[in-house]
């Protein structure tokens, strides 16, 4: 399963599909753990949990005891994750299961199919995982929706689990064996949420090297910052990437110059009027979002490996007739990568704040008016107030970019003694990620205001005049004064929605 795939299912409602090879190994997994447990000490079986597991649980108590740990378990606080990242994390529990090495009831994994198919979402608090081991408790919340208890989101209402499963006739999961264990044990959660993350970030990629090539015309740069025989000097597939991907949207421009056609000639001038070289918000682009897109390439290449990955505690291996106790469902891989996807994310808005300023600042670009006032100066104020808000969400992206990887709390009796706090780095990164887009939504406003400001809208090149236009269509030139927040609103949803797909 790649990333493509996922986000069909994520972003397309592509149906989910089980296959007959999947349920097999399965019931063969089921089977051979329900045969193999007999008269045997196998953590969270025959015993108890975490610190617990010194404890033997009686054979008559063996379903009780996987109902106590998805009802114990269920105990998150703070606002719910969204649907969208619910329905990614059941996705990657499903995905954990389909490998055939839980030992659980196959229907478990037809129970979490028909919740995704179906768009039944398990309430689940944002709070509670430490990331070891995995996300026990927003994974309890998943497991007490299929067990028909706790709440759910459907068809965009927060209602009891059993009131839905009931109206569409789905009988709950009866756990039997291991189920409530495997249910809760892993690093869906923390891996849902960062494939979530990860598509937006690489929107907000596609939509920092527009905004640059725009930014780049309207300053009538030179191009040659762009070339890929500069660039490729450097080494770095990221850098090289950025400045062929810049060269393809610039295409066609009128705008920008060249460099041996206006400069490598006799001159008399003492001083230059135009920049010889721009800021290095403009002319660096390559060399500042190029590892920034390394960052994320490498982000998804950890993110899908664990996707597909065996997440829980114990495993069952048939090829070896044994059952393996271990730690998989450490979330130490996704809570650095968390931390690396935040980080970038974060420079990657410092950029685009830098670029709004320019923009706003008369003195620094030379050619536009105060905050792109196209009114009265002194009476009226352009985006002056919105370049506060952008300034404003920058700064906050920069203090949420502190590691959290690094912050590891021993708990439950120091049974859990270093953990990964990887469902909190990816909550932060999902946060530094959504205050982008607010900081690249006023950044594309502004750019579309300074092309109205120089009147340049038909000398761009046909990529990015087609956003300009798109841009317009949503957000009218600024003259009078007028409330601001709703437009930023609807060019962040434009953004969110549309795909570019550079990368």
């Amino acid at each position: 399963m790649q990333l493509i795939d996922i986000e069909r299912i994520l972003f397309e409602n592509k149906p989910l599909e089980v296959s007959a090879d999947v349920k097999k190994r399965m019931l063969d997994s089921f089977n051979f753990l329900k045969a193999f447990s007999k008269d045997k000490v196998i953590y969270g079986i025959t015993t108890g949990f975490g610190p617990m597991a010194q404890y033997r649980v009686n054979d008559e108590d063996i379903k009780s005891l996987q109902y106590n740990i998805i009802r114990s378990h269920s105990c998150g606080a703070g606002e719910p994750f969204p649907e969208l990242y619910v329905k990614a994390a059941m996705l990657a529990r499903y995905f954990t299961f389909a490998n055939g090495k839980s030992g659980i009831d196959p229907y478990a994994l037809d129970l979490l199919q028909t919740f995704i198919n179906k768009g039944i979402y398990p309430v689940i608090p944002q709070h509670g995982s430490v990331g070891a081991s995995g996300d026990l408790v927003q994974l309890a919340h998943m497991a007490l929706a299929l067990i028909g208890e706790g709440d759910v989101f459907y068809q965009g209402q927060h209602r009891k689990c059993a009131e839905v499963l009931e109206e569409l006739g789905i009988t709950p999961l009866k756990p039997t064996l291991r189920e409530g264990l495997a249910l809760n044990n892993g690093t869906a959660m923390m891996t849902g949420v960062g494939i979530v993350n990860l598509h937006y970030a690489y929107k907000l990629l596609d939509y920092a090297l527009v905004a640059s090539v725009i930014l780049n015309e309207i300053a009538a740069s030179y191009d040659d910052f762009m070339a890929k025989e500069l660039n490729d000097l450097k080494n770095h597939e990221g850098q090289s990437a950025v400045a062929r991907k810049m060269l393809e949207v610039a295409k066609g421009s009128q705008c920008m110059r060249k460099r041996d056609v206006e400069m490598f000639h006799h001159h008399e001038e003492k001083v230059f009027t135009h920049k010889v070289q721009p800021y290095y918000s403009l002319r660096c682009v390559p060399q500042i979002l190029g590892p920034i897109y390394e960052a994320y390439k490498f982000t998804e290449k950890i993110l899908i490996e664990e996707f597909n990955a065996v997440d829980d505690n114990p495993v069952v291996d048939m090829d070896t007739q044994t059952v393996y106790h271990g730690g998989n469902f450490h979330g130490d891989y996704v809570s650095f990568e968390m931390d690396k996807l935040k980080i970038a994310t974060a420079k990657l808005s410092v950029l685009m704040e830098r670029q709004l300023n320019y923009l706003c600042h008369d003195r620094i670009n030379g050619i536009l008016p105060p905050f792109l006032n196209l009114g009265t100066l002194g009476l009226t104020y352009g985006i002056q107030a919105m370049q506060f808000t952008a300034c404003s969400t920058t700064a906050e992206n920069q203090a949420l970019s502190t590691s959290m990887y690094v912050h590891s709390i021993p708990n439950n009796n120091d049974n859990q003694d270093v953990v990964s706090m990887g469902t909190n780095s990816a909550i932060l990164c999902k946060r530094v990620i959504d205050n982008s887009y607010q900081v690249m939504a006023i950044h594309y406003i502004a750019l579309a205001q300074a092309i109205d400001c120089l009147k340049i809208a038909d000398k761009l090149a046909p990529f990015t005049q087609q956003i300009y236009n798109e841009i317009r269509q949503i957000v009218p030139v600024y003259i009078e004064d007028s409330p601001k927040d709703a437009d930023i609103e609807n060019v962040i949803h434009y953004l969110r929605d549309k795909n570019i797909n550079l990368f």
